[in-house]
């Protein structure tokens, strides 16, 4: 069983042993670099998490973590999909699916009509991932891919 959670600043070590984590295993998969965040103290994860707008996901299984996304209003009806990141050892199971549904279902919520990303144009996995949930390229330039979801309609 998966539980898709949202996380706030109290809960910055989860968010940071997450993320942290993520750019450990997953280093290809993101742009960010563990130098940037490995040294970051409490003051640096709380501001993350308390991006104005922003929405933080936490995906736990048998209540360990194993993965994490987050919403970032970006205007003009846009809403910016962040940070997704499965651990291996949960991919496959529809992790990764749960928690951009989940921040879908806030964009919408919050009356956004497109809900974007960038992906590093060789991370086949999460391209297929964004496919097969609905998003379509709007930009390539060899190096990333911005992909975007209309939701209103």
């Amino acid at each position: 069983m998966v539980d898709v959670r949202v996380v706030g600043a109290d809960e910055w070590p989860l968010w940071r042993d997450v993320r942290l984590a993520a750019l450990t295993r997953s280093p290809e998969a993101f742009r960010s670099r563990l130098a940037d965040w490995a040294h970051g103290g409490e003051r640096q994860w709380r501001e993350r998490l308390t991006l104005p707008g922003a929405h933080n996901l936490v995906a736990e299984r048998d209540g360990a973590p194993v993965g994490l996304a987050r919403g970032v209003p970006a205007g003009d009806g846009v809403v910016e999909l962040h940070s997704v990141w499965v651990h291996p050892d949960a991919r496959g199971c529809g992790v990764g699916a749960r928690l951009v549904e989940a921040v879908e279902t806030w964009a919408r919520g919050r009356g956004a009509r497109t809900l974007r990303l960038g992906v590093l144009a060789d991370n086949d996995g999460a391209v297929a991932l964004y496919r097969r949930l609905g998003f379509a390229a709007t930009e390539d330039d060899g190096r990333e891919i911005v992909m975007a979801k209309r939701l209103d309609g």
